[in-house]
């Protein structure tokens, strides 16, 4: 069975996406993989950022006899196990991170400075005397016949 490294289409329009797969050479592009050994986003921002790869994985196929594809072998050169633009790929995806993250920003409840137990204390009333009156349920209404009208007028 010949095994081949490729990219796998996932996404939609206007928004690609790939997943980098072991595959049989048989399979249809987006058919049945062996295994998947990373992705690769062309839109994100960073260009070192845009793949990530097992290279365990990739090295592990490549040893059994595995080829990859030209897209993949160029990105396994550049991102694999002895890449050459790994600690550029490190960088970026630092940056990435810096820009993801956002304050943690914590809501606490405003409490006024003149009488700081008021709401405590608001609760605490409505839950020993409720205020609402529960309302009584009314008698279902019955049908009355047409017959019994009209025996009535006669």
């Amino acid at each position: 069975m010949a095994v081949k490294i490729r990219m796998k289409m996932m996404g939609r329009r206007h928004r690609p996406f790939f997943r980098i797969c072991v595959t049989d050479v048989r399979t249809p592009r987006d058919g049945r993989v062996l295994e998947e050994v990373g992705y690769y986003d062309p839109m994100v921002p960073e260009t070192d950022a845009r793949a990530v790869l097992n290279s365990e994985r990739i090295n592990h196929w490549i040893g059994v006899g595995a080829k990859p594809s030209d897209r993949v072998a160029v990105l396994i050169k550049k991102y694999g196990t002895n890449g050459t633009h790994l600690e550029a790929q490190n960088a970026a995806v630092e940056r990435l991170n810096k820009i993801r993250r956002r304050p943690v920003i914590t809501i606490r409840p405003i409490i006024s400075d003149s009488n700081p137990n008021s709401d405590s204390e608001q609760t605490e009333q409505s839950q020993k005397s409720p205020d609402k009156k529960i309302k009584s349920k009314s008698k279902p209404k019955t049908k009355v016949n047409k017959e019994q009208t009209n025996n009535d007028t006669v």
